[in-house]
């Protein structure tokens, strides 16, 4: 099996009349979804797209998923663009792929068309809508998919880069494929199932619904992005569309425990509850746990860089507040270890080290970045004997008194907040744009799940947010501002980020407060 179009078409065939996929207003089944990605591919095969990414600029839906098939079928790769972000962040991703070998087409839908025609983008600019009249040319299909390779690139997604610009990651075929393969088969999941998609499509958290629905058969049902403002509506959806399984960010679970939703309703069909981006409160997982006791509860753990996940834990006893959830165990085909500062592993229980990853489920490295790869995707200094690649996450991780692995915390400025991984660097990067900023330096306060942004210079709070609304994606703006006279520095020159970590948790409490 060499590509993940093989997922489509075989269930298409066991269940050409079950619905793929379905969002608020459309659904289609698994013969429509080919059939359609069919004949966008065949369309968009005229641009000679194989092996070259396609950026898509449409909400999540129905008609989207048909655009992203119809990708593959030309031989390309998608790379979804959320058209809420900063135009400065969109710009500086379509400059990454757009340069030799890069971009040449950008799919938006009606209602990003507009967006998009403002965007610095040399290529095509096509209209979503225009892609699905025409005929279907089979024979170019096949020919297409006979000089594939698993190790083709199937989508790239753009993370928070340190140095300001976004790093895209390259995830193949192959990768998904063989991740796929385990999920699957490891949580039951069955063409009996309904997958509740919550995750953006910009997001790798949603790779999971996407592919383990095509896999198995199992419905995905879109749920729109405005009913996680709302827990009423958003059990509502669940129930009524039967949805039994969740692969959910923590922050989108604890929308509903936060609110109480469950004393509204509570969807018992759920078979599955997944969860993974960050650290999940004990608290609001304690809250799901007891309204859904019949329900399988599991942490995945992994970055982008690793196609979805490494580990996870099936919950099998109860926590209270202030304990350590495990990351649990590895999924098969994957290595992962602990390293220390001077590459030995870590086996002994309460010791630290960085996670590493080696396996199939590794990307094949970030887009038209061979610097930044060169750094993640190191040579295993366990083996001298032969090449293997393995990935360093910068997560610290240490196993507990019963042997199991936890995440313990980020090695360098990278944090996860609200599902996302972020560069508290790129946030930097991002005041030093602000008029009346003179220095900037961004801490995250874990207990709270905040950005903490300190300062020096005349910018007031309000005049800050408003820059940054125009050049970063909203849960990258800082949550408090604290203007300093000076903000601290080292010997060498360097923010004492260290003892500024010091203050901001002494004073957290009173002189802090925004």
């Amino acid at each position: 099996m060499k590509s993940v179009l093989e997922y489509l078409e075989a269930s298409a065939m066991r269940y050409p009349d079950k619905t793929a996929f379905a969002d608020e207003t459309d659904a289609c089944t698994f013969a429509e979804l080919m059939r359609d990605a069919r004949a966008i591919g065949t369309r968009l095969a005229a641009y000679q797209i194989r092996r070259r990414p396609v950026a898509v600029m449409m909400e999540k839906s129905v008609a989207a998923m048909k655009v992203m098939m119809g990708i593959l079928y030309a031989g390309g790769f998608y790379v979804m663009l959320d058209a809420s972000h900063p135009a400065i962040r969109l710009n500086q991703i379509l400059s990454a792929l757009t340069d030799p070998g890069g971009a040449s087409l950008l799919i938006a839908s009606p209602e990003n068309v507009g967006t998009a025609q403002e965007l610095a983008f040399s290529g095509t600019l096509l209209a979503s809508e225009e892609l699905s009249a025409g005929e279907t040319d089979l024979t170019q299909l096949e020919q297409i998919q006979r000089e594939q390779c698993d190790t083709d690139p199937l989508y790239v997604l753009f993370t928070s880069g340190s140095t300001g610009v976004p790093k895209g990651v390259i995830i193949s075929h192959r990768s998904v494929i063989d991740f796929m393969e385990y999920f699957t088969t490891i949580f039951g999941i069955t063409e009996t199932d309904v997958l509740g998609n919550q995750a953006p499509w910009d997001f790798d958290v949603s790779v999971k619904d996407i592919y383990a629905g095509l896999k198995t058969g199992a419905t995905v049902q879109i749920i729109p992005r405005k009913l996680f403002s709302f827990p009423m509506p958003l059990l509502d959806f669940l129930i009524t569309r039967g949805v039994t399984n969740l692969t959910w960010a923590v922050s989108a679970l604890c929308i509903v425990s936060t609110l109480d939703g469950f004393s509204y309703r509570v969807p018992t069909a759920l078979r599955r509850v997944m969860f993974s981006g960050e650290t999940m409160p004990i608290r609001h997982l304690n809250y799901w746990r007891e309204h859904l006791p019949d329900t399988m509860f599991v942490n995945l753990y992994g970055p982008t860089e690793i196609t979805c996940n490494c580990t996870y834990y099936i919950l099998d006893r109860t926590f209270a507040p202030g304990e350590v959830l495990p990351i649990g165990k590895t999924f098969p085909n994957e290595k992962v270890f602990l390293l220390d500062e001077k590459d030995r592993e870590v086996t002994s229980p309460g010791e630290k080290g960085e996670i590493c990853v080696a396996g199939t489920a590794l990307a094949l490295g970030y887009y038209r970045n061979p610097e930044q790869t060169a750094k993640a995707f190191v040579q295993n200094p366990l083996n001298p004997c032969y090449p293997e690649l393995i990935y360093r996450t910068g997560d610290l991780g240490v196993y507990n008194e019963r042997g199991e692995l936890c995440f313990a915390s980020r090695k360098d400025f990278q944090i996860k907040h609200m599902g996302h991984r972020i560069e508290l660097g790129e946030i930097e990067c991002a005041m030093e744009k602000v008029e009346a900023v003179v220095r900037s330096a961004c801490l995250f306060d874990q207990q709270k799940n905040r950005i903490v942004c300190c300062y020096e210079g005349a910018a007031d709070k309000k005049q800050i947010r408003e820059a940054l609304h125009k050049l970063l994606p909203e849960y990258m703006i800082p949550n408090v501002f604290r203007q300093m006279e000076k903000v601290p520095l080292s010997k060498n020159g360097k923010i004492d980020r260290k003892l500024l970590q010091e203050q901001y948790a002494g004073e957290r409490r009173s002189k802090w407060k925004n």
